[in-house]
């Protein structure tokens, strides 16, 4: 990771995917996992945060590697994380869709993950359900029952028989 100051209050830049390199305002120093794990490593300025031995900063391929080991571990307790196919990207899926169940806008998340403009991040909001339960909760009529449908036996019978 490689930090760098702006004239109108510090950012730190970091490399992101595509040409738009991702923005992020600096977080609390030296608090929590990220505060204690700076602490142990003992980097300098302009060091990369995840390193290897020698320093240099993780390559693609080695944070996939080392990805595929916690999957691995993760998988123990939750199998069906053998079924899926969990790569780096998936991580920014993952903040992406926490970002905006937490409530966070849709531009705010385009400068988050260094997306050119903010129709990239469409697919988060099509992704979410829970949005789109609030959004027809929002329109539904007084006399409807509130929750997800449950069709009756019959029905399922009915849609079986197609």
């Amino acid at each position: 990771m490689r930090r760098r100051h702006a004239r109108r209050g510090r950012v730190r830049a970091l490399r992101g995917q595509g040409p738009q390199a991702p923005r992020r305002p600096p977080g609390p120093q030296r608090s929590g996992p990220a505060g204690a794990w700076l602490g142990e490593r003992s980097g300098k300025r302009g060091e990369p945060l995840f390193c290897t031995r020698t320093g240099r900063r993780l390559t693609r391929d080695a944070v996939a590697q080392r990805l595929a080991i916690h999957v691995q571990a993760a998988a123990a307790t939750c199998p069906t994380l053998l079924d899926k196919r969990v790569h780096p990207h998936v991580l920014r899926h993952s903040c992406a869709m926490s970002l905006l169940q937490a409530g966070v806008d849709t531009t705010v998340i385009a400068l988050w993950l260094g997306h050119a403009g903010v129709r990239s991040t469409d697919a988060y909001v099509h992704a979410d359900m829970t949005i789109k339960e609030k959004a027809l909760s929002l329109t539904a009529p007084v006399t409807a029952r509130p929750g997800r449908y449950q069709p009756t036996d019959k029905v399922l019978a009915f849609l079986d028989r197609l």
